[in-house]
């Protein structure tokens, strides 16, 4: 509810375009939620795939029917744009991008950043950890720009490791339409940006 109050209020507060980001890894509630985000005035949802599956009796093909089904159905229910957020850790990226778009995505987000938790050897705890990107995370997002350009129809959008104008420019050159900057923003401020 929280959530879904913020994107009214940032909608009603801001000129620009308002992309709301809804998160999950099962089937459920995700379009009871997509259209809840839209009628709260959502310009766009990115749909962001978080999965780390760990259980080996979930088979590959299992993963990515659930959300090439996640992805249909979210994007039948709502009449806003819908990106798929994805991770690189896929078998075949170039086809689950291919198969993402055929199932209703209106881009493809390069890509997702796992929490990495660290342990701490002094107490043995595990220490959970979020650390921000770094310039060179730019690379992978790059090679996989230029590889799915050609092939889509839909929108790219590079997230991860763009810190400077010089990696913006990098990223339209080999396909994006849209970069998203989190960490130097966190880093450095919103100066950072003019």
């Amino acid at each position: 509810d929280e959530y879904v109050q913020q994107v009214a209020l940032l909608k009603r507060s801001l000129s620009i375009p308002v992309i709301a980001s809804l998160n999950g890894h099962h089937p459920g509630c995700w379009i009871d939620f997509a259209t809840r985000l839209e009628d709260a005035g959502a310009d766009a949802i990115e749909l962001n795939f978080y999965q780390v599956v760990t259980d080996p009796a979930i088979a590959v093909d299992q993963v990515e029917t659930e959300m090439l089904e996640m992805m249909g159905n979210v994007a039948s229910s709502v009449r806003i744009p819908v990106a798929a957020k994805i991770s690189p850790f896929h078998a075949s990226v170039a086809q689950l991008a291919v198969a993402l778009e055929l199932a209703g995505a209106s881009g493809v987000v390069l890509f997702n950043r796992f929490y990495q938790p660290d342990v701490n050897p002094d107490d043995l705890e595990v220490q959970p950890m979020l650390r921000l990107s770094e310039p060179g995370e730019l690379l992978l997002r790059l090679r996989w720009l230029a590889i799915l350009s050609p092939l889509l129809r839909g929108s790219l959008s590079a997230t991860g490791g763009i810190h400077t104008w010089g990696g913006v420019v990098k990223a339209l050159l080999t396909g994006a339409h849209t970069v998203q900057l989190v960490s130097v923003l966190l880093k450095q401020g919103p100066e950072v940006i003019m």
